[in-house]
């Protein structure tokens, strides 16, 4: 072999050898990492602001009447229709008034229906006399002539003595035991007056608490007849009186009731009506 081809012989052994290293370092050199890229930044979904706080919502029922406990009442039943309750709260009544009482003061045909209107209209301008659970007071109403005009007569209160009597006498734990045992029927008669969902014992409640902020008057109410306008004269104009003080006038049907009992006899009338509070009610009376 010459010189020349001996020469090539060594370079081509020589380049199979740096390709077999250049081979071997490429499979035995790790992966190259793979680039990292920066993660495309996603705006956050618009939230919805969070509800104002409110005021917390009035209890539906803020003075419940828990259900009569069983013989609660001597001789309980159970309550019949509503249709068909006249005998049976008359009777309820008489045991614990009296007969004679219950005849005299109260009015029993469709007891429940009157008692929740009168009681609803008590603290509106009128409650019609119709509609009452009592029998109308006897005599007529009293005034007598004083320097400046009429004034309600003091023979006028004793006109109310004894149904205020008859009144104050009532056990109350017994009278609270009677309405609770009842209350079903006056429910029911107060969502028949216009009032589906309300609760007649709150409204019960409410009316107290407004007789209870009758003023007692210092001395003799001034009084003056009602002015009838139209063509025809009252018959009976002497039953027509109102108070001659626009602020009594103005309060009332309930309030002016009080006012015209005389002040021991609404006194009297206010402290039943406190008891009658403590046992319906979660609270107290505060007037």
């Amino acid at each position: 072999m010459d010189q020349n081809r001996r020469w090539w012989v060594v370079l081509g052994l020589g380049l199979a050898v740096a390709a077999a290293g250049l081979a071997w370092w490429l499979l035995r050199a790790p992966a190259p990492a793979p680039v990292q890229t920066a993660p495309v930044a996603v705006a956050p979904a618009p939230t919805a602001p969070a509800p104002m706080a409110s005021a917390p919502a009035e209890p539906a029922v803020r003075h419940p009447i828990e259900p009569a406990a069983s013989g609660a009442q001597a001789g309980a039943r159970p309550l019949p229709p509503a249709d068909q309750a006249d005998a049976y709260i008359a009777e309820a009544l008489t045991g614990l008034l009296g007969r004679k009482a219950v005849l005299s003061f109260l009015s029993t045909d469709r007891f429940a229906a009157r008692f929740v209107a009168t009681v609803d209209n008590l603290d509106r301008p009128h409650a019609a006399a119709r509609l009452w659970p009592v029998n109308p007071t006897p005599a007529k109403f009293g005034t007598v002539n004083a320097a400046d005009g009429s004034v309600i007569g003091a023979e006028n209160a004793r006109r109310y003595t004894p149904f205020v009597q008859f009144i104050a006498a009532a056990d109350t734990a017994r009278a609270v035991a009677l309405y609770k045992q009842l209350y079903p029927l006056f429910q029911k008669a107060y969502e028949e007056l216009g009032y589906p969902g309300k609760y007649f014992n709150d409204r019960l409640v409410g009316v107290i608490d407004h007789l209870l902020e009758t003023p007692l008057p210092a001395g003799p109410l001034k009084v003056k007849l009602t002015e009838v306008k139209g063509p025809i004269e009252s018959a009976t104009p002497w039953v027509r009186h109102e108070y001659a003080d626009p602020a009594l006038e103005a309060r009332s049907s309930g309030q002016k009731i009080l006012l015209r009992v005389g002040p021991e006899n609404a006194l009297r009338l206010k402290a039943k009506l406190v008891e009658l509070r403590r046992g319906i009610a979660r609270t107290d009376a505060t007037r």
